[in-house]
């Protein structure tokens, strides 16, 4: 398959030095770590102190493993040759700088072993439970595009991906810190997760024809581009939404309401995405989508930790 490409639309820049390494990692996909770490932890403030220790450990642990899922990514997609040199939204540690194959997956395991050695230090200081959860978010992480059927393949990425890095991580960073969960925490996970879901909405629109020529069978493909588009729009309204109800239900204060600065951001993320059609066009809606999700949690934690102190 030859990459779509056009005099009008600009070439994918190969990475040297250390900026290889680092978009391995893809950076714009991290804050589908951070954001949820954080927002747990401060929302465990209301509920007592917190240790920065084991603050500092998860955020590590869930960093280490998005990372580690971008690895697997960038190796499995390569392995089945749906990767290429002018691929956009990747490393492209591999079709693009001359990494090899086996070196990226390996990086990966190694960023997994280190994510567990943390896991088990912050077992040592609350629950064991946390290890059979750890474990299964490391698989979701593997499963995501290894095996014989990938999850990124299916209309299941988004459940997926919102469930365990928001949900799940909200959730964990909390109980860590209080030993307990509440229904105050869950509901406030959700628009998390929603975002987090977001971001993968975003990419897979971006990817839609070469993922359909490939045979996959992403949310994305199965809605078409516009009602795709649609589709991410209303992802964000109901996020902000969740925060209006969870505002007059009194779960949290009126402080919360920051998070509508951030409205103009997701705003922009919809309206990039609006006529393109080259994947290298959609990068900016890509991050813009990336964006909303850091600011939103970001005003959200702040909102939070503002209220504390009421």
């Amino acid at each position: 398959m030859q990459p779509q490409t056009s005099p009008h639309i600009p070439s994918v820049k190969k990475d040297t030095g250390w900026k290889v390494w680092w978009m391995l990692l893809r950076p714009h996909t991290l804050s589908a770590a951070f954001i949820p770490v954080t927002i747990g932890t401060v929302l465990a403030m209301h509920e007592g102190s917190i240790k920065l220790s084991l603050f500092i450990a998860m955020l590590v642990a869930s960093i280490l493993i998005q990372a580690a899922t971008n690895m697997f990514n960038e190796y499995f997609d390569y392995k089945r040759g749906l990767d290429n040199e002018a691929s956009v939204g990747i490393g492209g540690a591999i079709v693009r700088n001359g990494i090899k194959a086996k070196t990226v997956l390996n990086l990966a395991f190694v960023f997994f072993f280190a994510a567990t050695l943390i896991g088990i230090y912050i077992c040592f200081m609350t629950s064991w439970w946390i290890a059979a959860i750890g474990v299964i978010c490391m698989l979701a992480g593997y499963f995501y595009t290894g095996g014989s059927i990938p999850i990124a393949y299916t209309p299941f990425g988004e459940i997926v991906a919102g469930f365990f890095m928001g949900n799940v991580i909200v959730l964990i960073a909390f109980y860590i810190q209080t030993q307990t969960i509440t229904s105050k925490a869950f509901f406030i996970s959700i628009p998390i997760s929603i975002l987090v879901a977001a971001i993968l909405t975003a990419n897979n629109i971006r990817d839609l024809d070469g993922d359909k020529e490939n045979g996959r069978k992403t949310l994305a493909i199965l809605l078409g581009r516009k009602n795709s588009i649609i589709f991410l729009a209303c992802m964000f309204i109901v996020s902000y939404l969740i925060i209006f109800i969870l505002i007059v239900a009194n779960f949290i204060s009126f402080w919360s309401l920051l998070v509508l600065i951030s409205i103009p951001k997701a705003f922009s993320a919809v309206k990039l995405f609006i006529g393109k059609k080259f994947p290298i066009e959609m990068m900016p809606a890509m991050k813009a989508t990336a964006k909303t999700n850091i600011q939103f949690g970001f005003l959200l934690a702040l909102g939070l930790f503002i209220s504390y102190f009421m």
